[in-house]
């Protein structure tokens, strides 16, 4: 993994900690993204931490040119960042739906099309979503959700086919409940036994495993469950 540079969202918490730490701990370099890094502990001197809030979309251009301007060696992207809502869609104001698609959609979209020129350029790269068993099937109360989570996985796909000839491998990992601060402000989570939760861990040994796969494998696409789901409501 020493030869790995990868661009991280959402590098100070739940998920994107898990897989930074974890992409570390093997000798990779990592590029964390994140609006706030003071909720993160890593001591790591490969850690380059890089603070803006990626659902400012108009600005995410800019601010992928000047990270690549300091780190060519970028050869992969972990597109992790996001959150929560659910509720009956007539709940929503036009301003948070707009909002809560820009975050969880429309913002992958926007970074994955400004590392695309410099990865088409180096003729390799690693993309890998962190979407979510809502972008597989519709649920109650989850009509913003699994929107946007259908559109990043129908994204994922599209994007796979454009860029094969690239060298570019896309995967997206579909993740059932995962026990981390993404249900802080909700009111449901999953139960308290361990099999009711998918572990961080799981899931970062799972980018790193596809990271080093040969360049002839490609992992399209894979889906995770916790054994037994079981929702806990507050």
């Amino acid at each position: 993994m020493k030869d790995k540079c990868i661009l991280v969202t959402g590098s100070s918490s739940g998920i994107g900690n898990a897989i930074t730490t974890r992409l570390l701990d093997l000798g990779a370099k990592v590029v964390g993204v994140a609006r706030d890094h003071k909720k993160s502990i890593i001591k790591n001197d490969n850690y380059i931490k890089y603070t803006f809030d990626i659902s400012d979309l108009k600005n995410i251009e800019k601010n992928i040119k000047l990270i690549l301007n300091d780190h060519l060696e970028i050869n992969g992207l972990v597109s992790n960042a996001g959150y929560g809502e659910f509720g009956p869609l007539e709940n929503f104001s036009v301003d948070q739906i707009n909002n809560f698609i820009s975050m969880n959609l429309t913002s992958h979209i926007v970074i994955t099309k400004s590392l695309l020129p410099h990865f088409k350029k180096t003729k390799k790269g690693d993309i890998i979503f962190i979407g979510s068993e809502a972008g597989l099937s519709g649920a109650k109360n989850g009509s913003l959700y699994c929107s946007s989570k259908f559109g990043l996985r129908g994204f994922a796909q599209s994007l796979s086919k454009d860029v094969a000839s690239n060298n570019i491998r896309v995967s997206i990992i579909n993740t059932g409940m995962v026990r981390t601060g993404f249900f802080k402000n909700l009111n449901f989570l999953p139960g308290d036994d361990i099999e009711n939760a998918i572990s961080v861990d799981d899931i970062s040994n799972l980018v790193a495993n596809i990271l080093t796969l040969n360049r002839n494998t490609v992992v399209d696409e894979i889906n995770l469950s916790p054994a037994k789901k079981v929702v806990k409501f507050k």
